[in-house]
């Protein structure tokens, strides 16, 4: 549902229970606009992500990836 910044203002809790039962609700000010979602709906857009170095060190097993330089000779090239 659409409302206005003032309708908002006026009917907060409203608007807090429609987004709790009905979904995320849009609040705009002249052109802007937000959206007041119930914080299930944010945790299910935001998701859990694992912190940096949780992602690095249960990242991918790099123990048979080769990583030896090709040593051979370059190809010839025109300058």
């Amino acid at each position: 549902m659409d409302w206005q910044l003032a309708d908002a203002k006026n009917r907060f809790s409203e608007l807090v229970n429609r987004a709790l039962s009905e979904g995320p609700q849009r609040v705009r000010r002249r052109k802007d606009g937000v959206v007041v979602l119930a914080e299930r709906d944010y945790d299910k857009l935001a998701g859990k992500r694992p912190s940096f170095k949780r992602l690095l060190m249960e990242g991918p097993d790099f123990e048979e990836l080769d990583l030896q330089r090709d040593r051979s000779t370059m190809r010839e090239t025109a300058l």
